[in-house]
């Protein structure tokens, strides 16, 4: 029979054998402030999506979202610190079409996109829209492609400037169509716009945001948007789906991503925040005043967003003969 002594001992063992296996649990998450690594420089659009989601996203996890700036070598420089952090689930990188550009680019990446990085959710995306002088002789996309054939070689198409998204949607029209269009990449959006403005360039595919003063003014002629369904913005202008081109899409998407090994219960819980965050109506209203199209999607569906954009630009690249490296 135990002495009193004895179970003393027992129960006291007992105490500090649980005291030992709570210590051991993992704190609940999030513990600490959370890490937002936005691949721009403060102050774009980007940055935006980031710093709104921040605000909302605090108040909902407890804890800090620290938006952490890292720009530099077409975004690569903040997605690779992205990758490389610990996937412990505090830190997360804020992702743009160059994520999925990039690859198709470069030979060689200090980061693998799909095996570095996993998707945590598709957040916004805003459309772009191919605009033409209103003294060019095209009032539809078949007009142009009329008119391109008709003079090969001989029309300028205006971009933000090499393998941005406005070139590549270009390059995407030029394949597309079988059309001959001269490249004429300028230092950005504002420029290239100025261009048509001007009429030295023929055509640009503009984000619908930037053109669509000078389109509701009457100084651009807007022919079509990329998306797949008519922009909101603009519920005249016909896609390019429309316009004789089924499966044209591009889309300067933002979205969030988190290390490889992150765990998946914590990545399930941001999504949902995410999704939360996104249906509010003043996100959405201050998505909408820059131009972007509220979006939100599971980590499978921006996932798979990924994967068909890579495929779909490594192969416009190769058509182009276009190289970073």
């Amino acid at each position: 029979m135990p002495t009193r002594s004895t179970s003393r001992f027992v129960a006291l063992f007992a105490a500090l054998a649980f005291g030992a296996a709570a210590s051991a649990q993992p704190a609940p998450w999030p513990s600490k402030p959370v890490r937002l690594i936005v691949p721009t420089a403060p102050g774009g659009p980007t940055d935006l999506v980031a710093r709104v989601l921040a605000e909302r996203l605090a108040p909902a996890l407890g804890q800090s979202v620290i938006v952490d700036n890292r720009a530099g070598a077409g975004h690569m420089i903040g997605t690779e610190a992205a990758a490389r952090a610990a996937p412990d689930g505090y830190t997360y990188g804020l992702v743009t079409t160059p994520h999925v550009i990039n690859p198709a680019l470069r030979k060689k990446m200090s980061y693998d996109t799909q095996q570095d990085l996993v998707p945590v959710s598709w957040l916004t995306s805003l459309p772009l829209v191919l605009v033409v002088n209103p003294a060019l002789p095209a009032n539809t996309v078949r007009e142009l492609v009329a008119l391109a054939k008709a003079k090969p070689g001989q029309l300028n198409m205006a971009s933000a400037g090499t393998a941005t998204g406005p070139h590549l949607a270009g390059e995407l029209f030029k394949s597309s169509a079988g059309i001959n269009l001269i490249h004429v990449p300028y230092k950005g959006g504002p420029q290239a716009t100025a261009a048509i403005l001007t009429g030295e360039a023929a055509l640009y595919f503009d984000s619908l945001s930037g053109a669509l003063p000078h389109i509701k003014a009457g100084k651009l002629r807007a022919l079509a948007v990329t998306l797949q369904t008519r922009a909101a913005a603009a519920p005249e202008v016909p896609t390019m789906a429309e316009s004789g081109f089924p499966g044209f899409e591009v889309n300067i998407w933002n979205g969030m991503v988190a290390p490889a090994g992150t765990p998946k219960e914590i990545i399930a819980r941001m999504q949902a925040e995410l999704a939360r965050a996104l249906a509010l109506p003043e996100v959405k209203s201050r998505f909408a005043a820059a131009g972007f199209e509220t979006v939100g999607s599971t980590p499978e569906e921006f996932g798979a967003v990924i994967d068909r954009d890579l495929a779909k630009w490594r192969k416009v690249v190769k058509d182009a003969g276009m190289s970073a490296d």
